[in-house]
């Protein structure tokens, strides 16, 4: 799994040198628009649905996989 969110990160992010240290912080395309585009080729991919809640703490791909893994 924690392979195929990076590969989701990447594609969405359009950055192919992203690893699992990125975040907000380290990713200038890590906008808003983007974490919107990014909640919804989560939930297609893992078909989970996500709170607003939930969404807010993605900031960082390890947030991200321990998020999805709590909803698998």
């Amino acid at each position: 799994m924690e392979e195929k969110v990076l590969e989701i990160l990447k594609r969405v992010f359009n950055d192919l040198s992203l690893d699992a240290s990125c975040s907000q912080a380290t990713c200038k395309t890590w906008d808003s628009m983007n974490q919107l585009n990014l909640v919804v080729e989560l939930e297609m991919e893992f078909g989970v649905s996500l709170e607003p809640e939930e969404i807010a703490r993605m900031t960082n791909y390890m947030e991200v996989v321990q998020i999805l893994k709590s909803k698998l």
